[in-house]
């Protein structure tokens, strides 16, 4: 049996794949936008705890929780991501017997955030302007 290809054929495609199937240049503009979205933040829960956090001075593990309707499990692996990133600082302390954990947006954080939304804002514009 004749293999298919690279080990790309098992994954999703990627906005360079679309490029060839959409039949785009390679130096278009609008995808070349897309190319340097942040993918850290890209994801849905992610941009979900980044742009929350960027409205509010800092969220509690529960806040969050209930605002993204996750898991516990969910959110703390796309939390940690997050934070190892320094996009997000994570203080644990404790109210009476209960562990409380507050985020909060770092700098750099809110300057991803802000990037990430001239990307997008530039790749609709460019979209819509075909």
């Amino acid at each position: 049996m004749a293999k298919h290809g690279t080990a790309r054929d098992d994954r999703r495609p990627t906005v360079g794949d679309l490029r060839t199937v959409r039949g785009k240049s390679e130096g278009s503009a609008a995808v070349s936008r897309a190319d340097s979205l942040d993918r850290l933040i890209h994801e849905r829960l992610r941009l979900g705890i980044v742009s929350a956090l960027a409205v509010n001075d800092s969220l509690s593990f529960s806040d969050l929780k209930k605002l993204m309707k996750t898991t516990d499990g969910n959110l703390s692996v796309h939390a940690r991501k997050l934070e190892e990133a320094e996009y997000i600082a994570c203080t644990k302390s404790f109210e009476g017997r209960m562990p409380k954990t507050e985020y909060r947006l770092t700098a750099a954080g809110r300057r991803a955030l802000e990037r990430y939304l001239d990307h997008m804002e530039a790749l609709i514009r460019a979209t819509r302007e075909r």
